[in-house]
């Protein structure tokens, strides 16, 4: 049966949902704010995994979008999104030979690189194919997940600028262990003391080469700090978008829980069992619901005093807390914001996107399991 034009809490559960206006609002939003700071968005869809959405940003302003992998990279472009980032290394002859098979489909494609190994194997991949492939130089500035350290960085540099096909736009350092940090006043001088090390690998590019005019960093938890400074050009936030519990949990420069961007994601499940003293059962588990990242939040306005845990790969249990917690009555449908929103998107198949509590379309999450 067709969902459009049926009540959101009609739906088949459990499923994730997207309030087209909230979601509108929040893509506007972020847009506006890095456009007044001089800036540009190139958004990561890791966070959806939906190219309709990563169209949605294009058309909002921003220059392109972010791809964590080289299949979410494929996907995007089958869908004909352009200006893709692959924002983590590649690393082995079969990644960049599909690497170069995409850049034959898209100019626009860049990637990162954070090693010679990786420089060397891309320039192997590409010699005598007649493609330039743009690239950033990835820093690490305390993750010590990915890139070069920012004391060894122009050492990177210069091999790279000594190759025939690739050709070196600037620079990425993404901040991953800042972006959740709780308060306010320490996630943002963690931030401006990561993007300085960073800033100064990036002047110290420029002044070798103009051309280089790519900083590329910055994520949900910290845009706000970033956008100044001087030097960052483009932000990679992605989680603003939809939102989650984790994000929804850090605090604003006022003190109050962070309500820049709205909870555009949810995740509907049932009541599927009952009679088990404080608490209910739900249809979202484990399968459902990632569990690393905030405690999903139930929004129904009788429920919010609920408390979610996960309770096996199949369920969840909600539980009273506190007196006076009404607990809700088998097959009632409740309404979750969800934990952390890129691992729970890819348990999905689709996402059914809503206006004013009706669905009004149905979006295919086509980056789904491209982890490769």
């Amino acid at each position: 049966m067709d969902p459009k034009g049926r009540s959101k809490w009609e739906l088949d559960t459990p499923c994730l949902t997207i309030d087209l206006d909230l979601l509108d609002e929040n893509l506007q939003r972020m847009q506006a704010r890095v456009a007044a700071a001089g800036k540009a968005l190139r958004p990561h869809a890791k966070t959806h995994k939906c190219s309709m959405l990563a169209k949605m940003q294009l058309a909002a302003g921003a220059i392109g979008v972010c791809a964590a992998k080289v299949s979410e990279a494929e996907a995007l472009l089958a869908a004909g999104v352009e200006g893709v980032l692959i924002t983590g290394p590649i690393a082995t002859p079969a990644k960049a030979a599909r690497l170069k098979s995409l850049l034959r489909k898209s100019r626009s494609l860049m990637a990162v690189v954070d090693h010679v190994f990786g420089v060397e194997l891309l320039e192997k991949q590409l010699a005598g194919s007649g493609l330039r492939l743009d690239v950033l130089v990835d820093v690490d500035v305390g993750h010590h997940r990915t890139g070069v350290a920012p004391a060894r960085a122009m050492d990177l540099v210069q091999r790279v600028m000594a190759c025939r096909s690739l050709w070196l736009r600037g620079i990425q350092a993404y901040a991953g262990h800042i972006q959740h940090i709780p308060r306010y006043v320490d996630r943002r001088t963690a931030s401006l003391k990561a993007l300085k090390q960073a800033a100064a690998v990036f002047r110290q590019l420029q002044s070798l080469d103009e051309g280089c005019t790519i900083f590329s960093a910055s994520g949900t938890g910290t845009a706000a700090t970033d956008l100044a400074v001087p030097e960052l050009t483009e932000l990679q936030a992605g989680s603003y978008a939809l939102m989650d519990a984790e994000y929804l949990a850090i605090e604003c420069e006022d003190g109050a829980e962070c309500a820049d961007y709205h909870p555009a994601l949810t995740l509907l499940t049932t009541v599927v069992s009952v009679g088990h003293g404080r608490q209910v059962t739900v249809d979202a588990g484990l399968k459902a619901l990632y569990r690393d990242g905030g405690r999903p939040r139930v929004l129904n306005a009788d429920y919010t005093r609920l408390q979610y845990d996960w309770f096996g790969d199949e369920y969840g249990k909600l539980s009273a807390a506190g007196r006076g917690a009404l607990l809700p009555e088998l097959g009632t449908v409740l309404e979750l914001v969800v934990s952390h929103c890129d691992p729970t998107v890819n348990q999905f198949d689709r996402f059914f996107i809503t206006r004013g509590g009706k669905v009004v379309d149905v979006w295919p999450i086509d980056l789904r399991g491209r982890c490769q």
